[in-house]
């Protein structure tokens, strides 16, 4: 969602373009308040540090965040071992299983509410769920599939499992208490998704095959 920095500093991305319309749209400017993990988003929405926050929804983050509708969607899977026995997604949910995991991403909270056997080990960001899945020799590793592309091409002998336990859709949220301010996001997104301004943006920072736009699936 954010694919780079600007010269003066400001993230660049679906993301920040989809910030910056909105800010546009409202008469006013921009002025982006940035943050290492989704997690640490929805703690600052409970401190007020932002008026519209950009992150994917959740269960447990509506506890503080008024969502809109989702704009986007990425497809999440497990990277394993090439000689894992596992063959789809589904089989990784086993007694004894260990899955590598981003703290407090939103596929965490997802597997968090949904696994009935597997374990899953936290670490920091991607990044540290990546490093804790070689150096623990873990059963699999769970997150975004353009992600896990990655790891996948800086460690040989892995593979992607094919399908999804979930789509990740990525939205914009307000605040609790400013129905006026997500009446008005709300009808954007509306108009950004039918009006193929989404498309656009996907398009724009080479991330067409990465993600989509979203749907009501």
């Amino acid at each position: 969602m954010v694919t780079g920095k600007k010269a003066n500093g400001d993230p660049e991305g679906i993301a920040p373009d989809m910030a910056a319309a909105i800010a546009e749209k409202l008469g006013i400017a921009v002025k982006f308040n940035t943050f290492a993990t989704p997690g640490e988003v929805a703690d600052a929405a409970e401190r007020g540090e932002w008026d519209i926050g950009l992150i994917a929804i959740e269960p447990k983050r509506a506890e503080v965040i008024d969502f809109c509708n989702a704009y986007v969607q990425i497809e999440a899977t497990y990277l394993v071992p090439e000689a894992s026995p596992f063959q789809k997604v589904e089989d990784v949910d086993a007694p004894g299983v260990k899955i590598a995991v981003s703290e407090r991403a939103a596929y965490d909270l997802y597997l968090s509410r949904t696994l009935k056997h597997a374990e899953l080990v936290r670490a920091q960001g991607l990044p540290g769920a990546f490093e804790l899945f070689k150096r623990e020799k873990l059963d699999a590793l769970a997150g975004l599939v353009p992600a896990l592309r990655d790891n996948a091409s800086d460690m040989p002998g892995t593979r992607l499992l094919p399908g999804r336990y979930t789509a990740v859709k990525q939205a914009i949220g307000t605040r609790h208490g400013k129905p006026a301010l997500k009446a008005v996001v709300q009808a954007f997104i509306a108009d950004a998704v039918s009006s193929g301004f989404v498309q656009g943006l996907i398009d724009k920072h080479g991330v067409t095959g990465k993600l989509a736009v979203a749907t009501d699936d």
